[in-house]
């Protein structure tokens, strides 16, 4: 439907009067809005009660993890989300910090992260003689692939099926791999980068182009020129 018929169609002068003014206290609730925001995001405190605000600076008072174990969050982010031609890694995404504060967030994370990056490191001294982080990629990937691809179940032709790659004694580091490659992806694809990566840009409001000129000059209405500066923008195509 042409959007210019169907205006012309429905309103009538006091109508688009009324319309305009609307549209101009709009314009500067929106300004008004837009500064608060803007005041607000470099406070941190946009939508935050003032509980909220005391518990995320307690939490960000505190440290959990170590920086051995940070780094190998760090490295494990990276293998999991690498950096390409379109977009930055998960450490270039701040997801270590993320899981950094979820962990103090939601404690129930805290002993199957910290156990499963003591198993992970066990596995690699057991294999190479040296820690995950000191590793090299080829050796951190060989150990990722033996936990990242947990036992899966399909139906196949009306009956259950079974496959995957699990080796014996790997289970705790499958469950390990499973719930901290869930955090990189939340951290990450909840992150700026993240949400650039995918091209979700939200909910994008139509514009108005005000009241069609040849039904102003209908309704012997015209605009302002303070209205047409700040409130119509007619597109010239």
């Amino acid at each position: 439907m042409d959007r210019r018929k169907s205006i012309k169609t429905l309103l009538i002068g006091g109508v688009a009067t009324t319309m305009l003014a609307e549209a101009c206290v709009q314009t500067d609730n929106k300004k008004a809005e837009d500064k608060a925001g803007a005041e607000g995001a470099a406070a941190g405190t946009i939508n935050r009660m003032k509980e909220e605000q005391e518990n995320e600076k307690e939490l960000k008072s505190k440290t959990f993890f170590s920086s051995h174990e940070m780094a190998t969050i760090t490295v494990l982010g990276d293998i999991i989300i690498p950096k390409d031609d379109t977009s930055g890694s998960a450490s270039d995404a701040k997801v270590p910090d993320f899981i950094e504060f979820i962990v103090k967030d939601m404690p129930q994370h805290q002993t199957p992260l910290r156990g499963g990056l003591r198993w992970l490191d066990l596995e690699s001294l057991k294999r190479f003689d040296k820690g995950f982080v000191d590793l090299n990629h080829d050796q951190q990937i060989r150990i990722v692939d033996d936990i990242a691809y947990p036992e899966i179940e399909y139906k196949e032709n009306g009956r259950t099926v079974k496959k995957g790659h699990v080796k014996p004694g790997m289970e705790q580091g499958v469950a390990f791999f499973s719930l901290i490659r869930d955090l990189v992806a939340t951290g990450f694809y909840t992150s700026e980068i993240g949400v650039k990566d995918v091209g979700y840009i939200g909910n994008v409001p139509n514009q108005w182009n005000g009241v069609p000129m040849d039904v102003l000059k209908q309704y012997n209405i015209a605009y302002s020129e303070k209205e047409l500066k700040e409130c119509v923008s007619f597109d010239k195509t």
